[in-house]
């Protein structure tokens, strides 16, 4: 059997670098593209000397083709607030722009097509927890807008070039997801707890820390995403960890593995701001649909998977003390 090629858009982000070691794990050839607005070269820095892998700077809101692939994993697009509240217009136009570009590429070559879709789309949802068919409660001017409508846009491409061209595409809505190469300063909240209960400061809660958060850890999550690849299901379907948490229990979480890690429980204090304009207050996925078609659920605990981050963060942490 021929070798396939993948090409995988956001290749140097978090997410996108760990699908490319994943593909490249089964097999895969791969041509990784990234504009590096968001995507740092540090995490495909790996994948230098690996002969199946090929990097190309690329802006994918302008034409663009790498030749025949097999498959096209769109994972190009600000995923982190600070960052689309920074990208705004960027963010739209990879969202509607770069999506349908993608696609062509997809349908000129009979390609299979994954879209990195978000739990966003149900932005402070009314339904808990979020099933597919929920069509969301998103404010569309509010200042999270700039993301939250640009990936539901990109769901409407992606379900008209299935519709009306045929192309075998796919929707992954993602939930909260953590892991190595978050970047420490993207304003998540793993990564903001876990560098500042790495540093001794206090954790910042936004809200009265009521609000939840669902996390899964990020092989879960690529495992969750081949499957579907690999499946007849052109549906939104919900990859996420449907353990919920409170944010305030997220920070206890971080402060026992940080704390372990630094040889005394975390002492950090906990400090309480605004919570900002739009921000969820429960999100939890309902997986059902993962679980009867994809055989597929998470297996990594939010505390294994912090305790696997942990060796990360420590770095991301000498490298800011090297650099101060």
């Amino acid at each position: 059997m021929a070798v396939q090629l993948a090409l995988v858009t956001g290749a140097a982000g978090f997410l996108g670098s760990h699908l490319c070691d994943r593909l490249l794990e089964d097999g895969f050839q791969v041509v990784g593209v990234d504009n590096l607005s968001t995507g740092k070269m540090e995490n495909i820095a790996h994948l230098e000397h690996e002969p199946r892998f090929l990097f190309e700077q690329v802006d994918i809101t302008r034409p663009f083709d790498v030749g025949r692939v097999d498959y096209v994993f769109n994972f190009a697009s600000p995923a982190s607030p600070v960052e689309y509240l920074r990208l705004g217009i960027e963010t739209l136009q990879v969202g509607s722009t770069g999506t349908f570009n993608t696609l062509e590429i997809a349908r000129k070559y009979g390609a299979g097509y994954l879209h990195a879709s978000t739990s966003e789309c149900y932005g402070d949802p009314l339904v808990h927890p979020q099933v597919e068919s929920y069509w969301g409660n998103v404010n569309p001017v509010g200042p999270r807008s700039v993301y939250d409508e640009a990936k539901r846009f990109s769901e409407a491409a992606v379900t008209a070039y299935c519709r009306y061209y045929g192309v075998n595409t796919h929707l992954v809505r993602i939930f909260n997801t953590y892991g190595p190469r978050l970047h420490p300063g993207d304003g998540r909240l793993i990564s903001n707890f876990m560098m500042q209960a790495l540093r001794g400061e206090p954790l910042t809660i936004y809200g009265d820390g009521s609000q939840t958060r669902s996390l899964c850890y990020c092989t879960d999550l690529i495992d969750g995403i081949l499957r579907l690849s690999r499946s007849e299901i052109h549906d939104p379907v919900n990859i996420g960890n449907p353990e919920e948490w409170t944010v305030l229990q997220c920070a206890r979480e971080v402060q026992a593995v940080a704390g372990k890690a630094m040889g005394a429980t975390s002492s950090s204090e906990l400090v309480f701001k605004p919570l900002p304009q739009d921000d969820p207050t429960r999100r939890r996925p309902d997986i059902t649909r993962a679980r009867n078609l994809l055989g597929w659920a998470p297996t990594i605990s939010l505390r294994e998977g912090l305790e696997r981050s942990l060796t990360y963060f420590l770095t991301c942490l000498n490298e800011e003390k090297a650099k101060a």
